[in-house]
């Protein structure tokens, strides 16, 4: 029993390790960050002020652009923060330092838990970045409180690990940082094609029926809900029901495509 309990305490500490070193040379490497944080910024700016007069169109329920926005580009910035674990990983498998670690005592869970772990630290730096801009210079709204501002990062966190898990199989797959381009169009093309932008009521033709049964719409939902009113049930269940299967494809996804990684 406590040979077990022990492997299992090394097994965690290996992922730390995992997640400190990406962190690290995140901190060695500023541009890896930089971009993840601007991006979100630039999005609830430029949407927020251009489009400024759309909430007045029915399906937005708030009298603010910003309120709208906010949650989604805070979306937008996790998920780019996402392709994190998936470039590290990228670079280590050009350079074949990614062997050693496969080559290592340390389980496929362990690796991949460090390199998402990674992924997700990094999403809350640009999502505090968006909350700092909307509160602090855009004047945003947050009716839903102190429970608002947990059920934005909860979000942020979650699409972070959906997302470094998705673009892990890919860069499992491909062997190359060329493949984190893969991954930002289908992160993208997700993003865009939902609620981000305008209500369900807002869209027409066969955008209302891809935005309609994307997972991202109900996430999106579950986030924007404490900028809009009060949190509810009612509003969080289809948001953690997307998450979880969206986290469980992923997830068997990346560790389908690390057990075929040549050594």
């Amino acid at each position: 029993m406590t040979s077990l309990s022990s492997y299992w305490s090394n097994q965690w500490l290996i992922t730390a390790a995992i997640t400190k070193r990406g962190l690290l040379r995140m901190r060695r490497l500023p541009s890896l960050l930089i971009p993840s944080i601007i991006m979100p910024i630039f999005f609830v700016i430029a949407f927020s002020g251009s489009f400024s007069s759309v909430v007045q169109l029915d399906g937005y329920d708030t009298n603010k652009a910003v309120n709208w926005m906010a949650a989604w580009a805070i979306l937008q910035g996790s998920a780019f923060s996402g392709l994190g674990g998936g470039g590290l990983t990228a670079t280590d498998l050009e350079n074949g330092f990614f062997d050693r670690l496969r080559a290592a005592p340390i389980t496929p869970a362990s690796l991949i838990a460090g390199l998402v772990g990674y992924s997700i630290t990094r999403a809350t730096l640009p999502t505090t970045a968006v909350l700092i801009v909307s509160f602090g210079v855009l004047d945003a709204d947050m009716p839903g409180g102190i429970l608002g501002f947990v059920i934005a990062y909860f979000t942020a966190i979650a699409i972070a690990a959906v997302m470094s898990l998705f673009v892990l199989g890919i860069v499992f797959k491909m062997k190359t940082l060329k493949s984190l381009a893969v991954a930002q169009v289908v992160m993208f093309s997700m993003m865009f094609l939902s609620v981000g932008q305008a209500p369900l009521e807002a869209i027409e033709g066969w955008l209302y029926h891809v935005a309609k049964y994307n997972p991202i719409t109900h996430v999106i939902r579950m986030g924007r809900q404490g900028f809009l009113g009060d949190v509810t049930w009612a509003g969080t269940q289809p948001g953690l029901i997307s998450i979880a299967l969206l986290m469980a494809g992923a997830g068997i996804w990346a560790r389908g495509c690390y057990r075929k990684v040549d050594i």
